[in-house]
């Protein structure tokens, strides 16, 4: 971890952030992006592309393939072939062109709440109908309710479930056993699993999550998975991302709807900061897993030892930490505003994820010197409540 420095503190502001595009005296750490920079060969990539002065359109090198192909092998041994992989913009703006394209208006998408949050507008925004099966939480963890998820797949208008693998914000790695269950239920309903696994590198050090498509032939061949590098290498900015459809016939249908929505093509960094990331970064991402997971062990500690009422959910995945305040006294409703008002935290609210009243997001992504400034603030607030 000494080649790398993520305690580097490095101004955002003025930059056009989304992050950061908050005054002066507010300390953002909501939104997964995180605040280190990215892998030194990365950078160079970007910046012999950049120095070439010449933007055209582009296309994808054997690179790129080769790239997310050796990966998957190395890390997670799923063997993928070139032809599964589709090029897309951005995992969200998949989701939503693999809405439209596999399912009709007023059909049922089943999610598992709480859960990412641009689900939902993915969803609702293309004239689909959310149905939720909620996760069950007990003394801080969270499980499937596999009686209610069998219920809500068997409805006729169920056409699709997102699964959210690992699972993002509760950052649960989700097991190979639960993995064949939720396929077998999807297979048995003919319900089509599309799997957002963007969040997938970012485990537990000496944990790794499991490929939903890896997992039997019947995932595989009922299967859509988005992926990207730009959760794991900080990329989001470069608009880059990868579907893998191992059935023919759903990558063509799904194929001609990324088309359609013309978001099948790469900007000129989009089709080299990946396979730059994935050939050079294994070494940078192994020291950020144990920097951010030391960050987790700190807030997880200071939140037990200092703030009365308020629990942090264990996770194995994901930058992410979920904070249950369900305990603290009053109106919740209200929470996440009142910590920014009073402190200029800025945190994401549980609500947005549906079945998270009372919880919040926080990201660890930082340097050290803005996550204990951050959990000062929230004592303070907390304190104030």
């Amino acid at each position: 971890m000494e080649e790398f420095n993520f305690d580097k503190i490095i101004n955002r502001r003025n930059t056009g952030s989304l992050k950061w595009e908050v005054s002066e005296q507010e300390l953002p750490m909501w939104v997964a992006d995180m605040d280190f920079e990215t892998v030194p060969q990365v950078i160079e990539a970007i910046h012999r592309r950049a120095d070439h002065g010449i933007y055209g359109y582009t296309v994808l090198g054997d690179d790129w393939y080769e790239a997310y192909q050796s990966w998957w092998s190395r890390r997670y041994q799923f063997e993928i072939k070139k032809e599964w992989l589709l090029f897309a913009s951005g995992v969200n703006p998949a989701t939503a062109s693999i809405i439209r394209k596999m399912t009709s208006v007023g059909d049922n998408i089943l999610v598992m709440s709480p859960v990412y949050n641009h689900f939902f507008n993915s969803i609702l925004n293309n004239g689909r109908k959310v149905l939720e099966n909620r996760l069950l939480y007990n003394n801080g963890q969270y499980a499937i309710d596999f009686t209610d998820l069998e219920e809500k797949l068997s409805c006729p208008e169920t056409t699709m479930m997102i699964l959210c693998n690992p699972h993002n914000p509760v950052g649960k790695i989700w097991d190979r056993e639960t993995l064949v269950r939720i396929g077998e239920l999807c297979l048995k309903y003919h319900v089509l699993v599309l799997s957002d696994e963007i969040h997938c590198d970012m485990t537990e050090p000496g944990k790794y999550y499991i490929p939903f498509a890896s997992v039997s032939e019947k995932c595989r061949d009922n299967s859509i998975t988005c992926v990207a590098p730009t959760k794991t290498f900080n990329l989001a900015g470069i608009q880059t991302s990868a579907v893998i459809i191992p059935n023919e016939d759903l990558r063509n249908r799904a194929g001609r709807g990324l088309d359609l929505d013309e978001i099948s093509e790469p900007n000129a960094f989009a089709a080299i900061a990946p396979a730059a990331a994935y050939n050079f970064g294994e070494k940078w991402l192994d020291a950020l897993r144990e920097y951010i997971w030391a960050n987790r062990r700190y807030a997880e500690k200071f939140i037990a030892e200092e703030i009365k009422g308020v629990h942090a959910v264990r996770a194995e995945a994901t930058y992410l930490l979920w904070i249950d305040f369900t305990s603290v006294p009053g109106n919740l409703a209200d929470l996440c505003n009142f910590i920014r008002e009073q402190s200029g935290l800025y945190l994401s609210d549980g609500n947005a994820y549906r079945s998270g009243d009372g919880f919040m997001r926080l990201n660890l992504a930082c340097p050290r010197q803005y996550l204990e400034d951050g959990l000062k603030r929230l004592k303070s607030s907390i304190l104030k409540k």
